[in-house]
């Protein structure tokens, strides 16, 4: 990693535990990609219940947080509760409980029970990243970037097919049966449940209780690792929700094709994803981070000041390169204390990306029901500039 941070050495595996580890990143890929499905849920149902319920701006931001809050501020409890027990139940039952109470968002009775909906959806959502990105490539000892860019895709794929799955569901069943969209993550829970392997007693991965040494020794590196991902959360998870709105009410777009372009600006997300795992391998973490941040800036400028085709294009390939560090800085953290990976995982995958939703999309919902939501949404742009100067920061080896 570093000549001058100290970090743990990983631990060797068995060559059970490659295989498992192989089976494992298979089932975990699949179930992220309907968990994350699901997290995306939300966006595609904001018109609608906006339309239904009267939401204002700030309401509709207001659901936004709570479901970052639920699925992502407290990942870190679950990184722990992992990292202690180990019981594959934390990830396994995920996609069911993510998926029954995000798909029956339609069949709430009003702003009260939507926001209680959004809360236990996203406990599913909470219940599985820690555990799964510690154990996606557990006894892959190669390429390890490349691998968990995998695992990562899949989650961003899923995440950019929400939108368009529930615009599909919704036109054709309605509000009134939006809980038929549940039926995969059911299905997801089943697999876990019984394809799963268990964490075997003899792992060297396994940790009887938490440990604050592995962080004292990395903690510069990791705070640094930290806030970038929180930067680039910002962009991400407020783009997510509202971008259906923006398109919709402001530009003039059709639901179903505000739907569809937040789905090619997530699917061109999980290519970035997975093209920055790759990158990773050759170049190093701090050089696609670097070039993530200041990439994806000019791109997204294009968005707002242009329209039609050269428009969407500048969304989508500002999004691609913004999402190169979704997997770069979860395996750099990993890196840096690996017998503390459900942790890790959940700090830099859920506590950073539920703070920078839990302020900034209720604040942008208030600013754009003052001003508009393209004004909203635009000055967020300036925060992968501040990422880019931030990331020199990291030791230059990272």
């Amino acid at each position: 990693m570093t000549s001058g941070v100290q970090v743990e050495t990983p631990p060797q595996v068995s060559h059970r535990e490659v295989r498992a580890g192989y089976i494992g990143l298979l089932l975990f890929s699949l179930a992220h990609f309907f968990i994350d499905l699901y997290s995306s849920g939300l966006g595609s149902f904001q018109p609608l219940l906006v339309q239904k319920f009267g939401l204002s701006m700030t309401q509709a931001g207001l659901l936004g947080g709570a479901l970052v809050f639920s699925s992502s501020l407290v990942q870190p409890a679950y990184g722990y509760l992992s990292d202690r027990f180990h019981s594959k139940l934390f990830s396994a039952l995920a996609p069911a409980m993510a998926g029954i109470f995000i798909s029956c968002l339609g069949i709430a009775s009003g702003f009260g029970s939507l926001v209680v909906m959004v809360i236990l959806g996203g406990v599913g959502i909470a219940s599985f990243h820690p555990q799964a990105s510690a154990r996606a490539t557990l006894g892959i000892e190669t390429n390890r970037g490349k691998w968990f860019a995998v695992f990562i895709s899949a989650g961003t794929l899923g995440m950019a097919i929400g939108p368009t799955f529930f615009s599909s569901v919704l036109g054709r069943v309605g509000l009134e049966r939006s809980w038929l969209a549940a039926i995969p993550g059911v299905l997801a829970t089943v697999a876990l449940l019984f394809l799963l392997p268990e964490l075997s007693a003899e792992s060297p991965h396994r940790q009887n209780k938490f440990a604050w040494e592995p962080f004292k020794a990395v903690w510069k590196p990791l705070t640094i690792l930290y806030f970038l991902v929180f930067i680039r959360s910002i962009v991400q998870v407020t783009y997510a929700q509202f971008l259906p709105l923006y398109l919709n009410r402001e530009r003039g777009y059709t639901y179903e094709s505000s739907t569809h372009i937040l789905s090619l600006y997530l699917t061109a997300g999980a290519l970035g994803g997975f093209a920055g795992g790759y990158l990773a391998d050759r170049i190093g973490g701090r050089r696609v981070i670097l070039l993530s941040m200041i990439g994806c800036v000019p791109f997204l400028a294009v968005f707002f000041l242009t329209g039609g085709v050269t428009s969407v294009l500048g969304l989508v390939l500002g999004g691609l390169m913004l999402l190169f560090t979704i997997p770069v800085n979860v395996v750099m953290g990993q890196q840096l204390a690996p017998s503390q990976a459900g942790t890790v995982s959940a700090l830099m995958m859920g506590f950073a990306w539920g703070m920078a939703g839990l302020i900034f999309i209720p604040l942008t919902g208030w600013i754009a029901d003052h001003y508009s939501l393209r004004t909203a949404l635009g000055i967020l742009t300036v925060f992968p500039v501040l990422g880019f100067v931030l990331a020199y920061m990291l030791p230059k080896e990272m």
